[in-house]
């Protein structure tokens, strides 16, 4: 049996549900002792960039942990040792408490945040940064098997790593590889999508609903092209390029006589200038807040779904949660021609060159002609395999498989 533990929220960020998910789906039992921190990741940067925060945390997190300890202790009792632990996104400070708590079983950890490198691509700088890689290395040092989610950033984690480097599995494990069990190594598992996302295209044809914020002439059956951005607006997503964009595109294509209408959907440090760059620009709905369960259909209500724009180092290293959740949705998905995204949905998705809002704006306007929609819509069908939760955790069977962890 597999033991997801950690405060990971699901809801919030389905990450931990996509592996649970995928694991069973291939025939593991997989038990779940998990108790939420209740911070989002925008809150968990704040704090580590602003210490005055901490107490917080650490409070938050002990009170969190004595649960977990409690629901590990009861597990064992009624079931024994796990073979795995697996620890959900998020997990910075739970591997430890895993590795406390099972200092001989393989303990996995889904690590597709870095702290120092997120807190640098929001502008922190210095010692903050240093003592956040340093939190990176110790996690990093907790785990037996690293789960992230590009081949870039399973460099990233080979270079932080402490000085017993990680194996780097991006291929089926070599005959030998079981030999050396508890050899630490990072495994490449893409984001991939929840189920409800799919579930959610099912009803595209329907009108929005009354809580919809997309326009009421705005259903795939409308006249208009719909744009959906949706996000924390950071600069790994560019929202600044995307409000550029349509600037430039709504506009045009309202004279072309194929109008586009654009709904941006949450807040974040990036949102003020984006509502600056799209000031007067008729044909945009700004909505602060979605809840999680019903943002898959008010995604899937939408022709395009629109990813990542910039050129930062983390934008380049990154295929981004809404770029799987917007095929699993059935819509065409637009997002930056970077290597992660072009290895793995090139031919899937529409690629254009990131950090440029001129690009960006010349292809939503051709999908404003109906027949390259259609074509784009058949791409986007033929990639709905690739991101579920059952197909992006196949290099993760693998590496468990190598450790003698086998369904059952």
């Amino acid at each position: 049996m597999i033991l997801a533990l950690g405060t990971y929220d699901a809801a919030r960020h389905p990450r931990a549900g996509i592996l649970v998910a995928g694991l069973r789906a291939r025939g593991y039992a997989v038990a779940e002792v998990n108790h939420p921190l209740g911070f989002s990741t925008a809150e968990r940067v704040r704090m580590l960039r602003q210490p005055w925060r901490l107490p917080l945390l650490v409070l938050r997190l002990l009170a969190c942990w004595a649960l977990l300890v409690r629901g590990d202790v009861a597990h064992r009792r009624a079931h024994g040792a796990p073979d795995a632990v697996l620890v959900g996104y998020l997990g910075h400070f739970d591997v430890v408490l895993a590795r406390l708590l099972h200092p001989r079983t393989p303990v996995l950890l889904d690590h597709l945040v870095f702290a120092g490198d997120t807190a640098l691509d929001r502008g922190a700088r210095g010692l903050r940064v240093r003592l956040l890689h340093g939190l990176d290395r110790l996690t990093l040092a907790c785990a037996d098997v690293v789960v992230v989610d590009t081949a870039e950033h399973a460099e990233l984690a080979a270079r932080v790593a402490p000085r017993a480097s990680l194996k780097v599995r991006i291929q089926p494990p070599d005959p030998d590889f079981q030999r050396r069990s508890r050899a630490r190594e990072v495994v490449v598992v893409p984001v991939g999508a929840p189920e409800s996302w799919f579930v959610a295209s099912d009803g595209v044809a329907a009108p929005a609903s009354s809580g919809s914020p997309l326009p009421d002439d705005g259903t795939r059956a409308g006249t208009a092209l719909q744009v959906m951005f949706f996000g924390l607006f950071t600069p790994l997503q560019g929202a600044e390029v995307v409000a550029r964009a349509l600037a430039d595109a709504l506009p045009r294509a309202v004279a072309a006589g194929r109008p586009i209408t654009a709904t941006l959907i949450g807040t974040g440090q990036d949102h003020a200038a984006a509502r600056a760059a799209l000031a007067g620009t008729d044909g945009v709905r700004w909505v602060d807040w979605v809840e999680p369960d019903e943002l898959p259909a008010i995604v899937a209500a939408a022709d395009v779904c629109l990813g990542i724009f910039s050129d930062t180092p983390k934008g380049l290293r990154v295929v981004p949660n809404k770029v799987f959740q917007g095929l699993a949705a059935g819509c065409v998905v637009v997002t930056s021609d970077t290597p992660p995204q072009r290895r793995l949905l090139a031919g899937h998705v529409e690629l254009v060159p990131p950090a440029d809002p001129a690009a960006l704006a010349d292809r939503l306007l051709a999908l404003t002609d109906p027949a390259t929609l259609a074509a784009a819509h058949d791409r986007t069908r033929d990639a709905r395999h690739l991101v579920t939760p059952d197909a992006v955790v196949g290099p993760l069977a693998d590496a468990l498989a190598a450790r003698g962890v086998v369904p059952r």
